[in-house]
């Protein structure tokens, strides 16, 4: 199996799966904000009840950022809503805006916070929620119907998908960075070449960089249509990790007969500024 496939496999507690299998997987984080959390939460209420509780209450993270420096009035609504929401259900996890406890755009946040463990699943109600695959766990958006599930139920039923693997070789230019490396593959596959697949960078080239750029890779899988993105979790993400939570993880790797639906390799040293 691939690394996405032996953690979803992990997570809805079989012995393996294969890409085109629908199954449930237990969800490690819910992540929401103050654009689509309203409406996820709205639907949640719904089907659960105006008094339900959401599934656990230390899993659910929730960071307006979006719509903090305007006072249009239905973005302050917004931003009220998911605030008394967040008070009723008393969330571990709330990072209230102008606040000591704030920590700014969400997906950055919750790396900061220790939020993105190896081996995770991570759904957010933001498509961008992708680039939290660069801790080597499943990191996806979602719509508000699925959020809304998710908070009652702390599950979800997935698709697997294929992965993509873009292997990069040797050493990285000096004048190339992460947002490089992604847009030389999206002009490659095409803005829907990964539909609904893993992207899966590694290679020495992505060994090479830091968090941040490898952040900056998963975060445009989407940008090719991709379920997700995905850089294999080494050395520099377990040091990273540790030293901002104290949470058991689990690094998967791939088998060696772990099969692809694409397979492409990258001379590190050719690649130009995009």
């Amino acid at each position: 199996m691939t690394i996405v496939e032996k953690i979803l496999a992990k997570k809805a507690h079989l012995d393996s799966v294969k890409p085109g299998d629908n199954v449930w997987v237990d969800v490690d984080n819910l992540l929401t904000h103050d654009v689509t959390g309203p409406g996820a939460i709205a639907i949640f209420k719904l089907e659960f009840g105006e008094d339900a509780k959401v599934w656990d209450k230390d899993r659910v993270i929730l960071i307006p950022d979006h719509y903090i420096f305007t006072k249009n009035a239905h973005a302050i609504r917004n931003l009220e809503y998911v605030k008394q929401f967040a008070l009723d259900q008393d969330l571990t996890h709330y990072y209230e805006p102008f606040t000591s406890n704030y920590k700014g755009v969400c997906h950055v946040a919750i790396m900061e916070e220790g939020h993105l463990l190896p081996g995770d699943v991570l759904f957010g109600t933001d498509s961008h929620t992708c680039s939290a695959g660069a801790f080597g766990m499943f990191a996806s958006g979602i719509g508000n119907t699925d959020g809304g599930y998710i908070l009652g139920t702390g599950k979800l039923w997935v698709k697997v998908p294929e992965t993509m693997r873009f292997t990069f070789n040797g050493k990285l230019p000096k004048y190339i960075m992460g947002k490089d490396i992604v847009l030389n593959v999206i002009n490659d596959i095409g803005f829907d070449g990964a539909t609904y697949k893993t992207m899966q960078f590694d290679g020495d080239a992505i060994s090479s960089l830091n968090m941040e750029e490898r952040m900056t890779i998963c975060n445009m899988a989407i940008e090719a249509g991709g379920k997700n993105g995905l850089v294999p979790a080494d050395t520099k993400t377990i040091e990273f990790v540790t030293n901002k939570s104290n949470k058991p993880f689990t690094v998967f790797t791939a088998d060696e007969d772990a099969k692809y639906h694409t397979s492409i390799e990258y001379n590190a040293a050719d690649l130009e500024p995009m």
